[in-house]
């Protein structure tokens, strides 16, 4: 694939981030039969970030159903990912699962009856599990320095407290939040990762299910909403796949019942999403006709 030479910048705000490698560039693709086809740095270890979003919805709904909509909504938000003033006005209640509020609270759900450890445990084990591959870990550099730097968020789940939307201490369900987003994986990894969400659910090299094909559709339609913050819509527009972004420079973007798709550049557009990223899975589907509005 030939791509455009700007490549966006950065995320700066959390310093770990900063370090990353701005001509980095990896994709990997793995289809219903298990083939894989990789390209650039696609074995590199890289910062996930807001891409975990999607396994800690899976499993928070795996613990307590559909009783996790009173706690989080599921409309796209409008607003910049860590914004207060949307939390504000609506009471506490964050507008999905994706946004830094949202998140939290969904983390909070995965916490409560476990201790920290416990509960990070299992969001690394179902990764794990996921992607075959028990050599998954947290950058403990990149947990360090999102507690440092994450005065936004610890205000945002102090406020999502005062309302009781929080069961747990703030500091327990931050920790296990910042670590958990400090999950490093490759692109082979995370594509792994999100087959099932690609497969009504299934492992579809083992036929095992893992979420029944009415959640995973579910969880779809949330990542092709809200998957992408306030550029949301654009990536749907240009992409028309269901996907996750980080501000490490990931994407998990799914082809329902054909693939899941994994790329990764650290330069970011406006919106918070790699910049070359969004332009290399639009290449991607259009080539493939794999657009779920049609080709």
């Amino acid at each position: 694939m030939r791509l455009r030479p700007d490549r966006g910048e950065v995320a700066t705000y959390i310093p770990e981030l900063a370090r990353a490698d701005r001509r980095a560039f990896g994709i990997a693709v793995i289809g219903a039969d298990g083939q894989l086809a990789a390209a650039g740095d696609s074995e590199t270890p890289f910062s996930v970030q807001s891409i975990t979003k999607v396994f800690t919805l899976t499993l928070a709904l795996g613990k307590i159903g559909d009783r996790l909509w009173k706690r989080v909504g599921r409309e796209p938000s409008g607003n910049p990912f860590n914004s207060i003033v949307q939390l504000e006005l609506e009471k506490g209640v964050p507008r999905n699962p994706f946004i830094n509020a949202g998140a939290i609270a969904v983390t909070d759900a995965i916490l409560s009856g476990h201790e920290p450890r416990e509960a990070l445990g299992e969001i690394l084990r179902f990764l794990q599990f996921l992607a075959e591959d028990s050599s998954i870990a947290i950058d403990e550099a990149v947990a360090a320095s999102e507690k440092r730097t994450g005065f936004r968020n610890v205000a945002l789940a102090n406020f999502m407290k005062s309302y009781g939307v929080l069961d747990n201490p703030v500091d327990y369900t931050l920790g296990v939040y910042f670590h958990h987003c400090a999950v490093a994986m490759s692109c082979r990894q995370l594509a792994m990762a999100g087959r099932y969400l690609a497969h009504s659910g299934r492992n579809p090299t083992t036929g095992l299910l893992v979420i029944s094909p009415e959640r995973a559709r579910r969880i779809n339609a949330i990542m092709l909403t809200c998957g992408h913050y306030d550029g949301s819509g654009d990536f749907a527009y240009r992409v028309g796949l269901p996907g996750k972004s980080g501000v490490g420079g990931g994407i998990l973007a799914v082809a329902p019942g054909k693939a899941s798709i994994a790329v990764w550049s650290p330069g970011l557009d406006a919106a918070g999403n790699s910049h070359l990223g969004r332009i290399s899975l639009e290449m991607l589907t259009k080539r493939m006709g794999w657009s779920i509005f049609g080709e």
